[in-house]
């Protein structure tokens, strides 16, 4: 009797098992479901039904557990993400806490674009007036006492610095306020304050604050910034060697 050879193609081919579109992993926090995003969302939903009919899945006594669903690069309307988010959680103790994407929204991409963009304005700040701005600011003036600048980014002055500056002010940290002539009355970055007494003794040129990894303020050159926060450095492509 003779053999029938078959070709590596083929063993390959009877090999290869079906490619998962879900993929379901366990974390200290919780669970975490890892979606494809190349495959149909028809195929998806089908899939994500199968593998939570096993009775592993189903209603047990205890807290929900904590679910996260990472979906990658597909996009998910509002109905969507609820029906997910129902086959996920009905008949069964799961609790989705998120979804994470990393396609980004326009909206989401315009508030990135303004707050990486740099202000510049030329004025001077007098006491009362209160400027608050998106993004950085480059202000090519003075801030003087009682007058107030305000950046969701970081806050650089051609000018005296005599007021109060307020450096990331929707929790950036890392958030810095350079000045040519640095003597505020006040000091904010993110949710830390540091006032300042009107000494002519504690004016700094050339100056700069920060916080450090503790959150306390620090003060020096502003070529300090140089070590401390290299990301400043922006567009250095655009240099004409």
């Amino acid at each position: 009797m003779r053999a029938t050879k078959v070709s590596e193609a083929e063993v390959n081919t009877t090999m290869v098992s079906k490619k998962q579109n879900v993929t379901i992993k366990g974390t200290k926090e919780g669970l975490i479901f890892l979606l494809d995003d190349c495959c149909s969302y028809e195929s998806l939903l089908e899939e994500l039904v199968e593998k939570l009919s096993s009775k592993h899945y189903q209603q047990a006594d205890g807290p929900d557990v904590s679910v996260k669903v990472d979906i990658g690069y597909r996009y998910l309307q509002e109905h969507q993400q609820a029906e997910l988010e129902d086959i996920i959680t009905e008949g069964r103790n799961l609790a989705v806490d998120q979804f994470e994407s990393r396609v980004l929204s326009k909206e989401e991409s315009e508030k990135i674009r303004q707050d990486s963009q740099t202000v510049t304005l030329m004025r001077i700040i007098r006491s009362g007036q209160v400027l608050k701005v998106n993004g950085d600011v480059l202000l090519i003036g003075d801030v003087n006492p009682g007058g107030t600048l305000i950046a969701n980014g970081n806050i650089y002055v051609m000018g005296a610095l005599r007021g109060i500056a307020h450096a990331g002010f929707e929790g950036n940290v890392k958030a810095v306020i350079s000045a040519s002539l640095l003597a505020p009355s006040q000091l904010r970055i993110a949710e830390e304050i540091r006032h300042f007494e009107s000494d002519k003794s504690n004016e700094q040129i050339m100056a700069s604050a920060f916080l450090d990894e503790q959150k306390t303020f620090q003060l020096g050159r502003v070529q300090q910034l140089i070590q401390t926060h290299p990301e400043l450095a922006k567009n250095e492509a655009k240099l004409l060697v």
